[in-house]
């Protein structure tokens, strides 16, 4: 862009440095006092707003992730099943399943939740027979012992 006179540059400088100052002024219009109304004081908030958003995303998704274990915690000892017993066991079986998933399950579809806890259960037990016998697994769907001949 090349400019002829010194009022013309001016002039387009003004406006970018307008629209900046309305940008930030507009991202503290819900602030209070006069940090929405100044652009010294709103750029300062702003800047502190957008930080805490930032660490917010973070947290929304560890809290996220709690509240899913709670859920699914809670809803396999319905079941007698502890939440480690429960995880392992389901992925023992390969069901692979996220903790998002298994805490709709949980809430909205109780049976297959259950069926679930029951297969958990079952392939803990199964383990632990085997570890208490004679190293020899049942039979059965839960059996992971493939015999090469």
């Amino acid at each position: 862009m090349v400019f002829l006179t010194s009022s013309l540059w001016l002039r387009s400088r003004l406006t970018d440095r307008f629209w900046r100052k309305h940008e930030v002024l507009q991202h503290a219009r819900h602030f209070r006092g006069r940090k929405n109304r100044c652009y010294a004081l709103a750029v300062r908030a702003v800047r502190r707003a957008f930080v805490y958003a930032t660490n917010a995303r973070c947290l929304k998704k560890r809290d996220m992730r709690k509240l899913w274990e709670t859920r699914i915690e809670a809803a396999s000892l319905e079941h007698g099943v502890q939440y480690h017993v429960f995880m392992s066991g389901l992925y023992k079986c390969q069901v692979e399943l996220n903790r998002k998933a298994l805490a709709d399950l949980a809430i909205y579809e109780p049976r297959t939740f259950k069926s679930l806890a029951a297969l958990a259960k079952r392939r803990g037990e199964e383990g632990l027979l085997a570890a208490q016998g004679d190293g020899k697994e049942p039979n059965g769907i839960f059996s992971r012992l493939f015999k090469y001949v």
